[in-house]
């Protein structure tokens, strides 16, 4: 399993970024997910904060007057699911590599995004790991012609059904770190990622464990 320390020298080429925007959040009331506020910024921000070298951020979901340059596309229907929503992203993609990312991330820093394209150089894709080894499928960096080629072949429902035949490299992110994978599926996960995040402190708790709940959703 890689750690995100490699070489900037070793990343790959040019990328585009893919945010997953545009779901039903269900377990979240139905609510407006990517512009609910962690320490008094939308997620999207942060997550978009995260990709500050990709050519193109394209959004799949509803466009974001804070987010002025980035390319907004819907799914076919609106809130069809991640695998129509990816192909609707994956369409706008120009560079030879794009990090796929959910629009609820709001520790994911460009250090991260930087380990998963270096990661990914000798294979078709790299994603984040959890605390428990889980494969979190929307914090990835992957190479575009793979990944087409893959959803062109896939008559499926499941992001995991596209990328894990990929093969990806798995990049953990080092102990001690607020989880880059720390995800806000729920308002209790919110109200939590706020805390964390206007504390400044580790994001274990007391017993050194990570807080249940994030990840769960990717």
């Amino acid at each position: 399993m890689a750690t995100p320390d490699a070489p900037p020298g070793a990343r790959p080429g040019p990328y585009d970024a893919v945010v997953l925007a545009g779901g039903a959040a269900r377990r979240f009331g139905g609510g407006d997910k990517p512009g609910a506020p962690v320490a008094g910024r939308p997620l999207i921000e942060w997550v978009a904060d995260a990709v500050p070298g990709a050519g193109r951020l394209i959004v799949v979901g509803p466009p974001r007057a804070a987010l002025p340059h980035a390319v907004a596309v819907r799914e076919d229907p609106p809130g069809a699911g991640p695998v129509p929503a990816l192909r609707a992203g994956l369409a706008e993609v120009g560079a030879p590599w794009l990090a796929l990312l959910a629009a609820d991330l709001p520790f994911l820093r460009p250090a991260h995004v930087a380990a998963l394209r270096a990661a990914a150089r000798h294979a078709d894709g790299a994603v984040l790991v959890d605390a428990g080894g889980r494969e979190q499928w929307l914090a990835g960096c992957w190479r575009t012609a793979a990944l087409a080629a893959a959803l062109a072949a896939y008559d499926g429902a499941s992001l995991h059904g596209v990328l894990a035949p990929l093969g990806p490299v798995r990049v953990a992110p080092p102990p001690g770190e607020r989880p880059a994978w720390f995800d806000c599926d729920t308002p209790e996960a919110l109200a939590g990622a706020d805390r964390l995040a206007r504390a400044r402190v580790d994001p274990r708790g007391d017993d050194g464990r990570a807080p249940a709940g994030p990840g769960e959703g990717n």
